[in-house]
């Protein structure tokens, strides 16, 4: 059987489903607040991202937010 996979910014990507956008996030070392996350072309706030699971086939988008003086 096939893992499920999700595409995150045009990859393909292995994920461990059930899952959480919050759960993805870490599991890739990246800080739910230190980005910006777009689920199958509609934009999360970061209070959602415990509370939305990933499906199979799901699209993200996730930019890191850069600060800069």
């Amino acid at each position: 059987m096939t893992p499920p996979t999700v595409i995150a910014n045009g990859q393909v990507t292995t994920v461990e489903l059930p899952a959480s956008i919050e759960d993805f996030l870490r599991a890739r070392n990246l800080l739910p607040r230190s980005v910006v996350v777009e689920h199958n072309g509609q934009p999360v706030a970061p209070s959602e991202f415990p509370h939305r699971l990933l499906n199979a086939g799901d699209r993200l988008e996730i930019v890191k937010i850069v600060a800069g003086g």
